[in-house]
């Protein structure tokens, strides 16, 4: 089969498109026939090994697991003996995170817990942009973020991958919502649901007086004392993605020092936790159309290089996609 690549760390130079062999199911896989795939930050992470601490977990010179792509949908084509939940013919979506990725191929063998039906409102393309971004942003805004209906909730990156969904989450959570973005994104983000929508050229929403309940930060690039000005006194900042690592550290040094008992709340969420319940939780939320997954571009499986190469201009909109169809 065909399948994305990569030997060494590097710019998306160093992927390749290439032939590997095809996955046979263990007795708890799946073998799934993918008809699309989703690019995260994740990818070009890895991919380029930075920041360097990656590389204590996927090698020190050179990648350990040499295969990209965590998000996919596709078609059931095999399944393993204990395999209960799936047969041959089904149509699923799923998240590879943390257990060898491989997306960004004609086919991957996946725990079945870590799989859920795909919606049939939605195409393959849609249903694999969800996985990774989706849950980024329900673990944050539900677990962390402790989010309930009729609170004021501000989404930093609205417009990104894991933005969008957090936006139409929160608002699913009966949360009155407010989107910051750039003005080329405002409309768009309005359209998914954001009650307000701030322009960042225009206006600091860390100076501008209001105050959240809940921020929910998918870009992470203001300081602690600017996110706790914005907070109500027993309000919550979620902190979901990082711009540099001065901020990335004191995210995570000066956040939770400065988080009070029954006050004010500043970190980082956990990484994100595959898992079939929240696909479900997903799947219900797709299925009545109160999240429509948003998608910038689509690339061909052996374009996925610049598929991962405008990925890292930050100027997507919502997601980009690898389909395996020219």
């Amino acid at each position: 089969m065909k399948a994305i690549v990569y030997t060494k760390y590097g710019s998306p130079d160093v992927l390749q498109f290439t032939d590997v062999e095809k996955p046979t199911p263990k007795d708890n896989e799946v073998l799934v026939k993918i008809h699309a795939a989703s690019t995260n930050p994740l990818d070009w992470h890895l991919m380029r090994a930075e920041p360097f601490l990656a590389r204590l977990e996927n090698g020190l010179f050179k990648p350990k697991q040499t295969r990209l792509g965590a998000d996919m949908a596709g078609r059931v084509e095999a399944v393993g003996k204990n395999v209960s939940r799936f047969q041959p013919g089904d149509e699923v979506f799923g998240d590879n995170f943390g257990r060898g990725l491989g997306a960004f191929a004609e086919y991957i063998s996946m725990g079945e817990d870590v799989l859920a039906s795909k919606p049939a409102n939605i195409s393959f393309e849609d249903a694999a942009a969800v996985p990774t971004a989706a849950l980024t942003a329900l673990q944050g805004l539900r677990d962390k973020g402790q989010i309930q209906p009729g609170q004021k909730v501000l989404i930093n990156g609205a417009s990104g991958g894991v933005g969008t969904f957090a936006v139409q989450i929160a608002k699913a959570f009966g949360a009155e919502v407010t989107g910051v973005c750039s003005t080329r994104n405002m409309e768009m983000v309005r359209s998914i649901g954001a009650d307000h929508v701030i322009d960042y050229t225009q206006e600091d929403f860390t100076s501008s007086g209001q105050q959240y309940d809940l921020i929910y930060c998918a870009v992470g690039n203001r300081t602690i004392a600017e996110y706790m000005r914005a907070l109500k006194p027993q309000g919550i900042c979620v902190i979901a993605g990082f711009t540099n690592l001065r901020l990335l550290f004191e995210h995570m040094i000066l956040g939770p020092r400065r988080s009070k008992a029954g006050g004010q709340q500043v970190g980082l969420m956990p990484t994100v936790k595959p898992n079939q319940n929240d696909l479900m939780f997903m799947k219900e939320l797709l299925e009545t159309g109160e999240v429509i997954p948003v998608i910038d571009r689509c690339y061909p499986l052996r374009e996925t290089a610049e598929a991962i190469r405008y990925l890292e201009t930050g100027r997507a909109r919502g997601k980009v996609v690898i389909t395996m169809m020219p």
